[in-house]
């Protein structure tokens, strides 16, 4: 008997957890649902029934065998070890323990070995930017040696959850009549104020995607995490890696733009092939 938990199970990551364990007939005999208070007594649809949301901070946690995390670094910080210490394995998707030098940090194709047996019983998952580059990049490090990577990403309103979805639509939709002013001047555009990003991203690019780090490099803490995680996934503590992650207005799909060095000749057409 397997029994599943998807915390922040009704928050937008978790809407597609929820989603992909039904649609691909995931082996669990039971699968629970928990949020915060603010949440819990909810119902949500699975397999052709409701199940009620629990409470994560107070709930009875007994015979949980995996628990997926996605309710931010904040409830993972305070529950993800409640759940494990119970005997669950967690698998974390905030960004609560991913330098943890114990937790291994896993992208499934690149270093699958490493999620056996975690010291604290939790398994992190990278920054959905990293994890889309490291199945390509392993394997070219792995032909020809990793040395330095130039990256810049262009990431979509779903990487800052349902605020930043409902913010791009929100402003898209009020000015979607006067659409042709934004060919001459985009001032004439009156965008609603926004809330979730530091000016209206319809129609925009933001520079800074995530916030400003208080370190004096200049970088915010979605490029920085661009290279600790790079570095920690691969294995190369020394890797060099600049990156600049910018906001796009677009829902859902990041991409990046990557310049890789590395130690040995690589051919377009070997690159292709691996």
């Amino acid at each position: 008997m397997t029994t599943v938990a998807v915390v922040g199970a009704t928050g937008q990551v978790g809407a597609v957890m929820r989603t992909l364990l039904e649609e691909r007939n995931f082996p669990a005999d039971t699968v629970r649902f928990f949020a915060s208070a603010r949440s819990a007594g909810k119902k949500l649809p699975f397999r052709g029934e409701e199940i009620i949301v629990e409470d994560a901070s107070t709930a009875d946690l007994t015979g949980i065998d995996i628990a997926l995390f996605s309710a931010g670094a904040t409830l993972s910080r305070e529950q993800a070890p409640r759940f494990a210490a119970a005997g669950a394995t967690v698998i974390d998707n905030s960004s609560a323990f991913r330098k943890d030098s114990d937790v291994p940090l896993v992208v499934s194709e690149v270093n699958p070995e490493s999620a056996k047996n975690p010291p604290r019983g939790i398994i992190a998952n990278p920054n959905c930017t990293t994890m889309a580059a490291m199945p390509v990049l392993k394997v070219l490090h792995d032909e020809a040696g990793l040395q330095r990577l130039i990256v810049s990403s262009y990431q979509a309103v779903s990487g800052s959850g349902l605020a930043g979805v409902d913010e791009l639509a929100t402003q898209a939709r009020a000015v979607i009549d006067d659409v042709e002013k934004l060919v001459h001047d985009g001032s004439s555009v009156d965008f609603p104020a926004p809330n979730k990003y530091v000016a209206p991203i319809a129609f925009n690019v933001l520079p800074l995607a995530g916030a400003l780090v208080d370190d004096g490099s200049g970088e915010t803490d979605e490029d920085q995490k661009l290279r600790n995680e790079s570095r920690k996934i691969l294995g190369l503590p020394d890797l060099l890696v600049s990156g600049t992650c910018v906001r796009v207005p677009v829902f859902t799909g990041h991409s990046l733009s990557i310049n890789a060095e590395f130690a040995s000749p690589l051919s377009v057409e070997r690159a292709c092939e691996l």
